[in-house]
């Protein structure tokens, strides 16, 4: 096994990776870029999407979980009665001779912007009397709806997707005949003026929510919040994430609208990064829309007799943070044979079947003797059930890596014995390991597996 590499070599290889292969793309790189967007390769969308599929069907596909799809623009007093108005600022200093602007409790770990002091903490900056006084600035990006650009034509990017959710809350229940408790479930955009984006996607302006709202009767909520807390970190396990790269964290200091909140974090090349938080909301949010808006949003249950404001139990999950993070779980560097005695490093991304961008890839052994003939054929026969590529250019070795890089499982060979008997080589990924089985079995070999 070969040495594995790790934080910032790591990290660097990973981003590397992501753009040689058609995962990860600055955003605008042609024109340099902008800081904290990220593009999706014709990989990575195929990664998202099965990705945000696998977590539609484990939130959604079950009887007390309904699906939505809200808007991004939103009425602007759902965000004062959410609070993000009033309290989802950060406070901000400018340095006056760089211009560079730093969170007022991030200066110490922060770095000058200033040339002439390259290198040095921005602390140091601070204690010489180089900043502004702090200011809090709101993370919404704000925009305006119709003609006019004033004050009556304000609206946000939604800065998360749960309000939409809340809002919401009645239209499901009713339409669906749903009873308490049950979840709606989202996967959406949302936006966030973050100053100092870092670390690839684990902080972005723009990004993937995968949230879940379920609502309880009050008195039980702790409960379902634990439920929910250890099902929510048995999905990435279940995904082939290492259980000894995930961690629960606590917090001590709690949002405005939490009584209890923990993070499912991730041992990333940088150290512990939160991927997904579940919160015990109480009935916050409903009360505060029931107080903005003047409608009632109170429950009635038939059984008791009883009426009550719903409390929320949230799991929130980034799609881009959990992507960015089974990419770093994938990615190993093994010793393998060349066929020559010898052996050399490969790159393989040990993604999960289920998460894989691509599932098969058909390469014939050579381009003659009729093999190109019977794998376009096998190819056209697969790619309507499965996302497979085909590849003849190159050696097999060399073909087996590239498909080892992008994390294919299956790599499928026709040969000179396929000539003969009708059978192809199936060679795990994994393992390297290769079996034969029948042409004609090939299908149903990959829909059993996959």
């Amino acid at each position: 096994m070969a040495q594995q590499p790790s934080g910032t070599e790591l990290m660097d290889k990973i981003v590397s990776l992501c753009k040689r292969r058609g995962f990860i793309f600055q955003s605008s790189e042609i024109y340099g870029g902008l800081n904290g967007c990220w593009d999706y390769g014709p990989l990575g969308v195929e990664l998202l999407k099965n990705l945000k599929d696998a977590w539609w069907k484990s939130m959604t596909y079950r009887d007390d979980v309904e699906g939505l799809d809200a808007a991004i623009l939103m009425h602007p007093r759902v965000w004062e009665a959410s609070g993000h108005v009033e309290n989802f600022t950060d406070p901000m200093v400018d340095c006056k001779e760089c211009k560079a602007r730093f969170r007022a409790d991030q200066i110490e770990e922060s770095m000058c912007g200033n040339k002439a002091y390259q290198g040095r903490k921005a602390g140091k900056c601070a204690a010489e009397g180089k900043f502004t006084e702090a200011r809090q600035f709101n993370l919404m990006f704000k925009t305006y709806i119709g003609p006019l650009e004033d004050s009556s034509a304000v609206v946000y990017l939604r800065p998360e997707t749960a309000q939409g959710i809340y809002v919401n809350f009645y239209n499901v229940k009713d339409s669906t005949r749903q009873k308490i408790p049950f979840g709606i479930a989202q996967i959406g955009k949302a936006f966030r003026n973050e100053i100092n984006t870092k670390n690839f996607l684990f902080r972005t302006r723009e990004f993937e929510q995968m949230e879940m709202q379920f609502f309880v009767k009050p008195g039980t909520d702790m409960e379902w919040f634990n439920h929910w807390k250890e099902t929510r970190k048995q999905w990435y396990i279940n995904l082939g994430m290492s259980p000894d790269k995930l961690n629960f964290h606590e917090h001590e200091k709690l949002a405005h609208y939490a009584s209890a909140a923990f993070d499912i974090e991730f041992l990333f090349p940088f150290g512990w990064g939160e991927i997904e938080g579940i919160h015990n909301r109480t009935d916050y949010d409903l009360r505060r829309h029931q107080e903005f808006s003047g409608k009632n949003l109170e429950y009635f249950d038939d059984a008791t007799k009883e009426k009550f404001i719903p409390y929320v139990i949230e799991t929130s999950a980034g799609a881009s943070r959990g992507l960015m993070a089974f990419l770093c779980n994938a990615y190993a560097e093994e010793e393998a044979p060349t066929g020559e005695g010898k052996t050399e490093i490969r790159t393989v991304m040990k993604f999960h079947s289920q998460l894989a961008p691509v599932k098969a890839a058909v390469l014939p052994l050579v381009r003659k003797d009729g093999m190109p003939e019977i794998a376009t054929k096998l190819y056209d026969e697969l790619k309507k059930r499965f996302r497979v590529f085909y590849d003849e250019s190159a050696t097999v070795g060399k073909r087996y890596r590239r498909q080892d890089e992008i994390g294919t499982p299956y790599c499928i060979t026709i040969d000179s014995e396929t000539l003969q008997n009708q059978t192809v080589t199936i060679r795990y990924r994994d393992t390297m390991t290769q079996e034969r089985i029948a042409i004609d079995k090939t299908s149903n070999y990959l829909s059993e597996r996959l």
